[in-house]
C-alpha cells in the first residue's frame, strides 16, 4: 500500500524509514554509482530531507520497503534549482503550483506494479493539493520506465550522452495519464484516494505553507 509521509512524522514508522534510506543507498551509490553521501547505518540522505519533504512510500505487506519518492515545493530550496539550474537556461523554477520529485526509488526484487503506484501517488499529491506540475531531475534509464508507466515527463533541458544523460522534466496532470497509471499498477482509483486520505485526510492540508 501507499503511505503519505512527512520527514518529521518517519520515527513512528522506523523501520520503514530506515529500509527506505539503505534502499537509497543501495540504488544511488552502489548499484548506480552516483556522489552521495552514506551514513554509518548505511542510509543515503542528503540536505533536502532535513527540510521536512513529503515521502511517497510503497510499503509491502510485511512492512518493508518496495519503493519511494520525495516532494518538495519550488517556492524552497530544491534540486532542479540549486545543482541543475543550468539545464533549464538559468531561470529558476519557482511556483507554489509545482513542486519538486526527486529521490525515485525502487527496492531490489520489488514487483513490477511499485513503479506504476509511486506515479498514482504523484497523481494523488497534484489533485489533492492543486498542484498543477511536477519538476524533477532523472537519468537516462528513468525514460524506459516512465514511458513503460504511461507517464513520461516533458523534456526541458539534458546534458550527457548516453547512459549518463541527465535531464530536467515537468509533468502535469491529466485523468488519462492517471487511469493509464492505476491500471499499470494494479490499484483502483478508490482505493488510491483512501490511502492518500488516510495519511493526508480529505482537506489535504498543505504543511509546507506552514512550515516555509
Amino acid at each position: 500500500m501507499l503511505r503519505y509521509l512527512y520527514a518529521d512524522q518517519l520515527h513512528h514508522h522506523p523501520e520503514l524509514a530506515h529500509a527506505m534510506f539503505r534502499d537509497r543507498a543501495d540504488q544511488f551509490q552502489t548499484r548506480l554509482g552516483w556522489d552521495v553521501s552514506v551514513n554509518q547505518n548505511g542510509e543515503e540522505q542528503d540536505q533536502y530531507d532535513e527540510l521536512n519533504p513529503l515521502y511517497v512510500i510503497w510499503e509491502e505487506p510485511n512492512g518493508g520497503h518496495g519503493g519511494s519518492m520525495r516532494f518538495l515545493p519550488t517556492t524552497g530550496p530544491v534540486m532542479v534549482n540549486d545543482i541543475f539550474g543550468h539545464l533549464t537556461g538559468g531561470s529558476p523554477i519557482c511556483s507554489p503550483l509545482i513542486w519538486e520529485c526527486t529521490r525515485f526509488c525502487l527496492a531490489r526484487g520489488t514487483s513490477s506494479n511499485v513503479a506504476a503506484a509511486l506515479m498514482l501517488g504523484g497523481g494523488e499529491i497534484m489533485t489533492g493539493f492543486g498542484i498543477q506540475h511536477f519538476a524533477g531531475v532523472f537519468d537516462e534509464r528513468m525514460v524506459r520506465i516512465y514511458k513503460a508507466i504511461g507517464s513520461s515527463p516533458e523534456i526541458l533541458g539534458s546534458e550527457g550522452e548516453g547512459r549518463d544523460r541527465i535531464s530536467v522534466g515537468l509533468w502535469e496532470y491529466s485523468s488519462q495519464a492517471q487511469a493509464r497509471v492505476a491500471s499499470r499498477a494494479g490499484v483502483s482509483a478508490e482505493l488510491s484516494r483512501l490511502w492518500f486520505a488516510r495519511d493526508i485526510g480529505g482537506s489535504a492540508r498543505n504543511r509546507f505553507a506552514l512550515t516555509g
